[in-house]
């Protein structure tokens, strides 16, 4: 049995890993450490909260002592946890400076210190920055432009450095973005389908051109396994699916599967740095034999039904009572 410490696994992709892990594998305990931050939701794993094999810790991953606690109980770690917003990014920066670059650096040395069998950081295709044609490899310059991204990039390159330095054995994933539940609708699929059921308007930076790679959040889990299994230390693997959707055709799309009328779309200032084209190659990841189990109509339709039959889950998170939620449930004063 062996025992997983997912950082900002009470986050969408961490919740996601976390029901992913305990789905399908019968030799693993989870250990769920997570700040609880507006994007952190225990009601994405109510479902496992019973579960022998899943414990929550509520905890700040730049708390040395928890965090030294808890690695000496491990064997993996996988490392979710970050301020990932960029528009948040971009007017308060130095929470994503903490938690994304010195919380890695907390989980880097207590993770040396304790001889952890695999350290998977987390980072983000937004690393390279824009690319008007082709894709990033693996081994492309790293040109940030939020600082967001510089803070995962950041992260990143420190994460390597311990690789490097003191022979850690750590992979660095860089995906594309992600969809799928759970996601907290600040985001653009989540937002515009709440919207949109309730006949709000969608707001889209720009022109709407903006081009993303766009993978359903279990086939991102599903690589993270297999790159853990059979991943090479001091790697970094892109993970993307090859869909490559501009934000017009995510929001058309959205009120197609809904029904609703494309005047609810609104055309809003763009923001600043906010960059044109992600695109990354996955061959590197595709020659261990991993490929993406859903396409994207099929997964996009999978992603606006649950959204559409778990309004309990999000409009808690649109009005602000989630708060109360997590004082009254679980006697916490967030």
């Amino acid at each position: 049995m062996k025992t997983y410490l997912v950082t900002g696994g009470a986050g969408f992709i961490g919740s996601n890993y976390i029901h992913f892990l305990l789905r399908n594998r019968d030799d693993v305990r989870v250990i769920n450490l997570d700040k609880l931050t507006y994007a952190g939701n225990l009601k994405n794993l109510l479902d496992v909260e019973k579960d022998d094999r899943y414990e929550f810790v509520h905890g700040d991953i730049c708390n040395r002592e928890l965090v030294d606690t808890l690695i000496q109980k491990c064997d993996v770690i996988v490392n979710f946890a970050a301020e990932s917003h960029v528009d948040r990014s971009i007017g308060a920066p130095d929470d994503f400076i903490k938690t994304d670059i010195f919380g890695a650096f907390v989980l880097l040395e207590s993770a040396r210190s304790h001889g952890i069998e695999k350290f998977i950081q987390i980072s983000t295709d937004e690393v390279y920055g824009s690319i008007e044609n082709g894709s990033f490899r693996e081994d492309d310059p790293l040109m940030p432009s939020s600082p967001y991204s510089a803070s995962k990039a950041g992260a990143d390159r420190l994460a390597y450095s311990y690789y490097v330095t003191y022979d850690l054995p750590v992979i660095i994933t860089r995906c594309s973005n992600n969809y799928g539940p759970f996601q907290y609708p600040e985001k653009l699929i989540p937002l515009f389908v709440t919207n949109a059921m309730d006949d709000k308007k969608l707001p889209i930076y720009g022109d709407g051109k903006n081009v993303r790679d766009w993978i359903f959040v279990d086939d991102h889990c599903s690589a993270i396994e297999l790159l853990i299994e059979k991943g090479v230390n001091g790697e970094i693997y892109n993970i993307g699916a090859g869909n490559e959707e501009n934000n017009l055709h995510i929001t058309k799309t959205i009120l197609d599967v809904l029904n609703k009328s494309d005047d609810l779309m609104t055309f809003v200032t763009d923001r600043p740095g906010h960059d044109r084209r992600y695109s990354v190659t996955t061959e590197k990841l595709r020659t261990l034999g991993w490929k993406p189990g859903h396409d994207f109509e099929s997964a996009m339709k999978k992603t606006i039904a649950w959204y559409v039959e778990n309004r309990w889950w999000w409009e808690p998170l649109k009005s602000g009572e989630y708060l109360d939620y997590y004082r009254t449930h679980y006697k916490r004063d967030l």
